[in-house]
Parts: structure tokens; sequence; C-alpha cells
């Protein structure tokens, strides 16, 4: 019964930020894949619009 308290202490002290860390982590990869392909269509945009200009 003694072990009891010291499980739920470390899994309140490492289980939880971890949880809330891959959360967020999943939560987000979806912006930074949005933000990666805008990123990339703003490139060939920018070049497209260099070889127009040249």
């Amino acid at each position: 019964m003694g072990t009891m308290p010291e499980w739920t202490m470390l899994l309140a002290n490492v289980g939880f930020p971890s949880a809330v860390a891959l959360y967020l982590l999943f939560r987000f990869e979806k912006q930074i894949t949005a933000q990666t392909l805008a990123i990339e269509d703003l490139k060939r945009k920018l070049a497209t619009k260099n070889e127009e200009d040249e």
C-alpha cells in the first residue's frame, strides 16, 4: 500500500506533462504542415514572378 502514492506522484509529475506535450505536438503538427505548404507555394509563386520580370 505504501507504493501507491509513489506511483501516483510519478504519474502526476511525469505522465501528465508528457501527455500534454504529445497532445500539443499532434495538434500543432497540422498547423506546421499547413504553414510549410503555404511557404512552398509562396516560394513557387515568387520564382514564377521573378521569371516573368526578367
